[in-house]
């Protein structure tokens, strides 16, 4: 076998470099076009300067390719999942089930509390579900819908959206993300939820003084009266029926009952097709194309809005545009750039240049503050390197337990530290598992909504302010709190 050399720090970070500066490029030529294709060459391109690197530092093609096998197949859930939703989005859509959300969520929100409300209520759901992902594909679609309703910004809305469910998300014992980091740092489920509210709590807390500022800075005026020639729409094109909502009520009883994810999604899919047939002939019969039998007719059209894209018009242009189901194939783009991203982060894994990275930041974290610091940048190197949240908290996790405990910190502190930055900067990043997936699902680039995801944004400065400022600190060799760094 042959011997492997050392990285260097520049050729640790050259890939990183390389890749940096042709997605710099993309922005420039393509803007929020890029994800389309050009993204993925980029990343393929800096798994190839990785690959170079990794040979020069003695690695075989084998092992590489090892690397890259295992990291792909890391994100097979998460591709499952994404497919899934399409599916989902699309019966969902053909059977009434998000016009019936848009329509009633028009009629109940006030347009000036709209973004508070989509916040607390995408919360609600996460925290009960203990997914973001699911309550993004469910509530978050019908949200975005009735936000372009009221004329609302759809990056502000996305925003709301994503903010209250990775709020959920961390806070609920039901997430994996929030069972992964306590296991990373060496703590207990029920000390790391309670821990992590003293800097999840006022995050959410500014996150939704926000919004609701936000929402009585809105001209409503216009707003209002188009809003009612879209519920205007919907009533006249769909049977609403109250039934409707038996489906997202069963997916959520499902994931609250830890059915997994994919099923889950998959029968709440198929139930959409079922309730479109029973309740949608016209709309079936609209989509398929095929009048004359209705067994034919409602196969054709339930394939279609599982598998293509599909469009329901209703006369009214507003509305119309809110109607397109992208099904499965709609999610093959960003199928596409988890890929070719997990390509790059297998090869960068593989011989150690994340590693090395990281090493090196360690060596400038000399007190509980830049400790905590250089953990959450870390955090956020992974998701944008590696591109997969569960990298982003499970490598740093093991890299800085033993660091945290030399310190005399409790590992509570690490896996608080893991979760405000490694959980909810993973959806900020384009081509990250998490962003990529739900710019995917609400059909907004990462770029649109990132701004706003005031949640997110927000997180990993309220765990290093609490660090630097040494508030709720736990240290091993005192049950005080407040104790000097």
């Amino acid at each position: 076998m042959t011997e492997k050399k050392q990285a260097t720090l520049f050729l640790a970070i050259l890939p990183i470099l390389f890749l940096i500066a042709l997605l710099t490029a993309n922005v420039l030529v393509f803007g929020s076009d890029a994800i389309g294709g050009a993204n993925q060459i980029v990343l393929l391109l800096s798994a190839g300067v990785a690959g170079l690197v990794a040979w020069y530092l003695g690695y075989s093609y084998d092992e590489i390719n090892t690397g890259i096998v295992k990291s792909i197949s890391s994100a097979m859930p998460a591709i499952i999942i994404l497919l899934t939703i399409g599916s989902l989005s699309g019966t969902w859509l053909l059977s009434g089930i998000v016009p019936a959300m848009i329509y009633y969520g028009i009629k109940i929100l006030n347009p000036t509390i709209f973004l508070f409300a989509a916040c607390v209520v995408s919360a609600i759901v996460s925290m009960a579900t203990g997914s973001s992902w699911s309550t993004i594909a469910t509530v978050g679609i019908a949200l975005i819908g009735i936000g372009n309703a009221l004329q609302i910004h759809e990056g502000v809305v996305a925003g709301a959206v994503i903010s209250g469910a990775y709020f959920g998300d961390k806070m609920s014992p039901l997430s994996d993300t929030t069972n992964l980091a306590p296991a990373m740092a060496g703590t207990d489920l029920i000390t790391h939820i309670k821990y992590m509210a003293f800097t999840t709590g006022p995050s959410i807390f500014i996150t939704l003084v926000i919004f609701l500022i936000w929402g009585f800075t809105l001209d409503t005026g216009a707003a209002v009266a188009d809003s009612s020639e879209v519920i205007n729409a919907i009533e006249s094109t769909f049977n609403l029926n109250p039934i409707l909502f038996l489906v997202p009520v069963l997916v959520i009883v499902l994931i609250i009952k830890k059915v997994p994810a994919a099923p889950a999604l998959l029968i709440g899919a198929l139930l959409g097709g079922v309730f479109a047939v029973i309740f949608q002939p016209q709309i079936v019969n609209q989509v398929s194309g095929v009048n004359n039998d209705y067994l034919h007719s409602s196969f054709k059209a339930v394939m279609n809005a599982m598998a293509i894209t599909i469009k329901i018009t209703t006369g009214n242009v507003m509305i119309d545009e809110l109607l397109i189901g992208k099904g499965m194939y709609g999610m093959l783009n960003t199928v596409w750039l988890i890929i070719c991203a997990m390509i790059f982060g297998g090869v960068m894994e593989a011989c150690g240049l994340l590693k090395r990275i990281a090493d090196e930041i360690i060596k400038f974290a000399h007190s509980t503050g830049s400790l905590v610091a250089s953990t959450a940048v870390t955090c956020l190197f992974f998701n944008v390197t590696a591109s997969d949240q569960y990298m982003a908290i499970a490598v740093p996790g093991r890299m800085y337990a033993d660091t945290y405990r030399k310190r005399g910190l409790k590992p509570e502190v690490l896996s608080r530290t893991l979760e405000d930055s490694g959980t909810v900067t993973s959806v900020l990043v384009p081509w990250n598992t998490c962003g990529a997936t739900q710019a995917g699902v609400l059909g907004i680039a990462t770029v649109a909504y990132a701004p706003y995801c005031f949640f997110c944004i927000i997180s990993p400065f309220m765990t290093i302010a609490f660090a630097y400022l040494n508030i709720k600190i736990r240290r091993l060799d005192n049950e005080g709190e407040n104790t000097t760094s």
